[in-house]
């Protein structure tokens, strides 16, 4: 018996501790709060307009691939060129390179990306800035050097000042913007709805795979982005999307 209250009142103490160090089964460390973290998170009203937007989207990537009616995922990138202060120090057997924390800033480019995820191709460009003209450039390059037979060419983008028919108008002939146009149709993600599109992830890849260092001037830029966007469209890469309709409210 002796032993039986030695055992319990070892357990009491046991639990108690437990309690007053936060660490029992109700209210584990992973359960605690932490005010020291943030987390970024999109926090958005979802009212009609949004889920207008939203189930166009997913409308359109549950429909089958069609050569014809190529979908594509078209977005944007700023990147910060960035050079050496200091030469860094080569790799050598075992070692990786050592590179000074100080940098210097050499001015700034934009890399567009368009990907089309169902059929594993992606085309990206290089600029200097990402304005109207700049994405009327690009844009009609896809429609006539891309996809010059496709019936009509599904955009998924985000409704920013630079994506709408006014930069075709604002870049060429009004016949000639009419022409690009006539084969393009626009499907617009939803205001802080931007996870919707495709080309988000495509452009996430490339920043891990390829661009996350320090790049020094657009020339070389061009060079790494080029390169990668060649490898992945020979290995014909595409993106599974996972996000799929429920039925919609009535």
């Amino acid at each position: 018996m002796d032993r039986e209250i030695i055992d319990q009142d070892y357990e009491e103490k046991k639990r108690f501790r437990r309690y007053k160090s936060g660490i029992n089964s109700f209210d584990s460390k992973k359960n605690q709060t932490k005010p020291w973290l943030k987390r970024m998170w999109c926090i958005s009203e979802i009212n009609e307009e949004y889920r207008k937007c939203m189930y166009d989207v997913l409308d359109l990537y549950e429909k089958p691939y069609d050569k014809d009616h190529p979908v594509i995922g078209f977005d944007e990138k700023p990147k910060q060129l960035l050079g050496d202060k200091y030469q860094p120090i080569p790799m050598s057997p075992g070692k990786p390179e050592k590179c000074d924390s100080q940098y210097v800033r050499k001015g700034n480019a934009n890399i567009f990306m368009a990907v089309e995820h169902k059929a594993g191709k992606r085309i990206t460009r290089v600029t200097g800035r990402r304005t109207k003209r700049d994405f009327a450039k690009i844009a009609k390059f896809i429609v006539d050097k891309v996809y010059p037979d496709a019936v009509k060419i599904h955009f998924v983008l985000d409704n920013l000042n630079t994506h709408n028919e006014s930069a075709f108008y604002e870049t060429y002939t009004k016949e000639e913007a009419e022409r690009i146009i006539k084969k393009i149709k626009f499907h617009y993600t939803p205001k802080h709805g931007s996870w919707l599109n495709v080309a988000e992830i495509e452009i996430g890849v490339l920043d891990a795979q390829c661009i996350k260092g320090r790049i020094p001037t657009k020339n070389i830029l061009r060079q790494v982005v080029s390169a990668w966007q060649k490898e992945r469209n020979q290995e014909e890469i595409k993106i599974k999307w996972g996000i799929h309709l429920t039925p919609k409210p009535i």
